[in-house]
């Protein structure tokens, strides 16, 4: 699947809901999905600077392709990197580098979210795009 047709997923499926509130039900429930990280990953280095809460993330790459797993405190802000790491797992550094994350617009979360989450956000995909940019 490519990132355009993993982003469409998720426009589809938050489609579906008509209330905000069902929105953020499906990302905790999302969150609760995320594979855990072990304990020692969770390492100061691998925290995501400009988070209200704290996230974990782990980056690699295998077979030239862009691997991440995270963890959070938060369940909101661990639904959130899910969906980030749904749409960039298994894409190329320079995708990952380049891409449009026009999903999050698009099902409005970013309007959605208080200051200090959107904020977080941004410091969510910008780590991420780093990441591959060091990995390229």
């Amino acid at each position: 699947m490519t990132l355009e047709e993993k982003q469409q997923e998720i426009i589809d499926e938050f489609a579906i809901y008509d209330d905000w509130m069902d929105k953020y039900e499906y990302i905790i429930e999302l969150g609760k999905e995320l594979p855990i990280i072990s304990d020692e990953n969770k390492t100061d280095d691998k925290l995501i600077e400009g988070c209200q809460s704290r996230v974990w993330l782990n980056t690699a790459v295998e077979d030239g392709k862009m691997s991440f797993t995270a963890d959070s405190d938060a369940i909101i802000t661990k639904g959130i990197i899910g969906l980030l790491i749904r749409v960039l797992n298994d894409e190329t550094p320079k995708e990952v580098a380049t891409s449009d994350l026009r999903f999050i617009k698009e099902i409005g979360l970013h309007e959605h979210l208080s200051p200090t989450r959107s904020n977080g956000l941004a410091s969510m995909v910008k780590k991420m795009k780093l990441s591959a940019i060091a990995a390229s």
